[in-house]
């Protein structure tokens, strides 16, 4: 059975950093992207950062360029973790974000597999 479940969110002051953590079981990542995605106070989700399947290939959005780094551990065991390292976050980074998991090198709007998201405050 697939799971895909993030922790690790909060209130955290601007110019802080936050460690978010995604579980995945289930399917093993060496044969899928994953995708952080976050969706701030009424706005549109939109995508932060994805891995590739195999060589762990990295991508970033903009406005996270530079601040967060994604990552995973374990990629061929069926219980793995990724992560998203947040520095310097600001007031606009705010929102909850998601984990999500799609089979190939692309991640996209569509991915098969979401967790519940987890929600990140910046604020003083």
């Amino acid at each position: 059975q697939v799971q895909v479940v993030e922790s690790g969110g909060g209130l955290v002051q601007p110019g802080g950093s936050l460690r978010l953590s995604c579980a995945v079981s289930g399917f093993t990542l060496d044969d899928y992207a994953m995708g952080w995605f976050r969706q701030g106070p009424e706005k549109d989700r939109e995508w932060v950062s994805c891995i590739t399947r195999n060589d762990g290939t990295t991508y970033y959005s903009t406005s996270v360029k530079e601040r967060f780094t994604i990552s995973r551990d374990n990629p061929q065991s069926t219980q793995s973790t990724v992560y998203l390292q947040m520095n310097s976050l600001k007031p606009e980074d705010t929102a909850v974000y998601y984990c999500a998991a799609t089979p190939g090198d692309v991640c996209h709007s569509h991915m098969r597999y979401w967790g519940n998201g987890t929600l990140v405050t910046v604020s003083s």
